[in-house]
């Protein structure tokens, strides 16, 4: 075997697995900044500075800051996905309610735990960025929409869907991730404050249960 190469089922070369943890810091350093100056304001030159390299140094490990931003963005869908997914399996399949709240708690604590990442996947765009289309943040939103989707379809095969708000399943489960999403949002960007925890977790509660009525994964009530 010569440098640089594997054999089958080997695991990565030391160049490889340099270049990953160099990679993993780039990113973790992009979101730094994030979290401190906004998506808007990500440039290589403050990245490069706070892991003493040199812009040019960069651009051996991301091609330009459009190619880093889709890989922050699709690791931060993976993120809540692998959240959502850890939940979903702690539940019973067939308690649907509970399946349903730890859904909408865990989106919520993905949300506090961070805000960067949320930010950056639900804030606002960032100017000049498209992601690619079909591309790896397009696969990973997927992924991670794809929860909610499951949870309308394991109800209909329990034989416990009722009417959806709106007639289009699809929609009315849009409709639910927007309900909740909404709440989330206004309490990540601290439009909430003015409550004390237990009144937002209460409040949270109901809007939870709203959103399972709006998909027809409750019964509306009476």
């Amino acid at each position: 075997m010569t440098g640089g190469t594997t054999e089958a089922g080997a695991g990565p070369t030391r160049r490889e697995r340099l270049r990953a943890g160099t990679l993993e810091e780039i990113k973790q350093a992009a979101l730094g900044l994030i979290a401190e100056h906004g998506s808007a304001n990500l440039r290589f030159t403050d990245i490069a500075r706070s892991l003493g390299m040199t812009p040019p140094a960069l651009y051996r490990y991301y091609a330009d800051r459009d190619e880093l931003l889709t890989a922050l963005v699709a690791d931060s869908y993976d993120s809540l996905s692998d959240a959502l997914t850890a939940t979903r399996d702690t539940v019973a399949p067939e308690d649907l309610d509970a399946r349903f709240l730890a859904a909408c708690t865990t989106y919520r604590s993905w949300a506090q735990q961070y805000p960067e990442r949320f930010a950056l996947i639900f804030g606002s765009p960032v100017p000049g960025y498209a992601a690619p289309e079909d591309g790896p943040t397009v696969v990973a939103a997927r992924r991670a929409m794809e929860h909610m989707v499951e949870l309308v379809t394991a109800t209909a095969e329990f034989g416990r869907l009722g009417r959806p708000l709106v007639p289009d399943v699809t929609e009315a489960t849009m409709l639910a991730w927007a309900t909740v999403h909404g709440f989330v949002t206004l309490e990540s960007y601290g439009h909430l404050a003015a409550l004390d925890q237990p009144t937002r977790d209460r409040l949270f509660t109901a809007q939870a249960g709203l959103a399972a009525r709006t998909a027809g994964l409750a019964p509306p009530e009476t």
